[in-house]
């Protein structure tokens, strides 16, 4: 049994990571916005294995003290699941600087405290499974979506240097990657920017109407997802990336391909922007 700590687990994926961990036999604390969360999340589990915490994750403090409370109270933390997030949709100019500043407040900061807070007690141990839910937006880009794909590309960052530096202590860390999934993540999960300026009518108005006729028809099971992961908690050598869906899997490889692609035709541009070491420096 592992006890492990999961934020955002009201709905979404974090509910389905909870109830599949708990099936399982782990011990798991869920973190809810709402104190009528914590009691239905306490309710459904129907066991002792599982823990309800009341906490706003862009709130550095309390984020802390919660994993300190955890860690003492419930038992030592295996594993980290950083979950909580959102998604702001609307194209980069209608999209305000402080709904920038909130996605960035929730699914960067949020996750940075989260991890931060469980690091300093896994290194003691000298083990422990830190994870982060990005996104294949993380990995990719679509229109309308820069402030949420910027937020997700930043934990994928953050990930690969803490992977880098705790991989000496013990511990593990895994970026997981869904695609699109049944979940509310484009419905009460989503914040949507206004639209004012007509110029992006044609490229954004199909998007966002497609995004919400997919939802509830999504190709991803959450169900399956958390199979996924808990697969990977059970690995002593976990993956650094658990890309989850098909979806995901070809928008990922389609946006790495363009990349590669890019760097190979303008190789020689790139190149040239170093010192010549053959040239002699001379001073007069």
């Amino acid at each position: 049994m592992k006890t492990m700590l999961i934020t955002g687990v009201s709905s979404g994926l974090g509910r389905a990571f909870a109830v599949a961990a708990l099936a399982v036999g782990h011990r798991v604390v869920g973190t809810v916005r709402k104190p009528r969360d914590a009691t239905v999340f306490e309710e459904f589990t129907a066991t002792d294995r599982g823990h309800a915490y009341v906490l706003d994750v862009t709130d550095d403090a309390a984020v802390f003290a919660a994993v300190a409370d955890v860690e003492a109270t419930v038992g030592p933390l295996d594993v980290v699941i950083a979950n909580a997030g959102y998604g702001v949709e609307g194209v980069f100019e209608e999209t305000s600087l402080s709904q920038w500043r909130a996605q960035f407040a929730t699914n960067v900061f949020g996750v940075a405290a989260t991890l931060q807070a469980s690091l300093p007690f896994m290194r003691a141990r000298g083990s422990g499974h830190l994870m982060a839910v990005t996104s294949m937006g993380g990995l990719m880009a679509v229109p309308g979506m820069s402030a949420y794909c910027a937020s997700k590309f930043a934990v994928e960052g953050m990930l690969e240097s803490l992977r880098k530096e705790v991989s000496t202590f013990g511990i593990r860390v895994t970026a997981i990657e869904p695609g699109s999934f049944r979940t509310d993540w484009a419905g009460r999960s989503m914040t949507r920017a206004g639209r004012t300026i007509a110029d992006y009518d044609t490229v954004f108005d199909p998007i966002r109407a497609a995004r919400l006729a997919a939802s509830g028809n999504q190709l991803g099971d959450p169900e399956k997802a958390a199979q996924a992961v808990l697969k990977i908690v059970a690995m002593a050598d976990p993956p650094a990336h658990l890309v989850l869906g098909s979806d995901a899997l070809r928008l990922i490889g389609e946006a790495r391909a363009a990349v590669d692609e890019d760097i190979r035709t303008w190789e020689s541009l790139s190149r040239s922007a170093d010192f010549d070491d053959g040239a002699q420096m001379t001073t007069g």
